[in-house]
């Protein structure tokens, strides 16, 4: 695996044995692994980059991890979280999964149990994130896209070449249709990147499908920008 296809996972552990010990086994497993070792330092890793995963112990220094899911959910973040706790009681579990985690393990857990949970955990999340599949043609209002070829007829027709970028950006939109795509899972998909960019360079695509595609680009029916979560296109 390239980097580029790598999967990320941010580890949050800060007893520094376990945490060389979790860090070695995953990258033996082909993960890229970012580490934390308080909470506020996890938070920020969060902000600024695109993670697969997060395994995150309880007991931190400065956040706790139950407050840090809590968090993450608040900024509408649906990266898994697997939660490790030196406490195996009932209570804790229930509270971490009723705060947005997707699974507990308690300590001293099994190193197999852990790797499957992860890989589990990952892949249930990619195929919850595609939506719909669409084939290489699309219409919609009077504009005709061809993804295969990269082009599109619009509603007024007019013939555009698209960018590879356009072309990614527009099914994955269109893909997760009437819902709303945050700009993490975008600068992830369409550009690959790990560490975010500004918002900005997805408003300009934005702008320009608005253009394209939309009799009044001004009041746009289709394209859309959701304040403070991401982008969303309405048929």
């Amino acid at each position: 695996m390239s980097s580029e296809n790598k999967l990320s996972i941010l580890l949050v552990e800060d007893e520094e044995n376990l945490h060389e010990a979790l860090k070695l086994n995953l990258e033996i497993e082909g993960y890229e692994v970012t580490s934390s070792f308080d909470g506020n330092e996890a938070l920020k890793a969060v902000q600024n980059e695109y993670f697969d995963l997060i395994i995150m112990d309880i007991m931190l220094p400065g956040i706790d991890g139950i407050s840090i899911t809590e968090n993450i959910r608040l900024q509408q973040n649906d990266v898994p979280i697997l939660i490790l706790s030196a406490k195996n009681t009932g209570a804790d579990r229930v509270l971490g999964l009723k705060k947005g985690a997707d699974d507990y393990l308690t300590k001293p857990f099994n190193l197999e149990e852990l790797l499957l949970r992860v890989e589990k955990l990952i892949d249930k999340n990619k195929k919850i994130q595609v939506k719909e599949t669409i084939g290489d043609d699309y219409a919609f209002s009077g504009n005709k896209i061809n993804f295969k070829a990269q082009i599109a007829t619009t509603w007024n027709d007019t013939k555009i070449e698209l960018s590879k970028k356009e072309i990614m950006l527009l099914k994955l939109l269109i893909e997760n249709k009437n819902q709303v795509v945050t700009r993490e899972r975008i600068l992830q998909m369409v550009w690959g990147y790990n560490v975010y960019p500004t918002t900005r360079t997805i408003d300009n695509f934005i702008l320009s499908f608005r253009k394209y595609f939309e009799p009044d680009s001004r009041n746009p029916k289709h394209f859309h920008s959701v304040r403070g979560m991401g982008y969303k296109f309405t048929e």
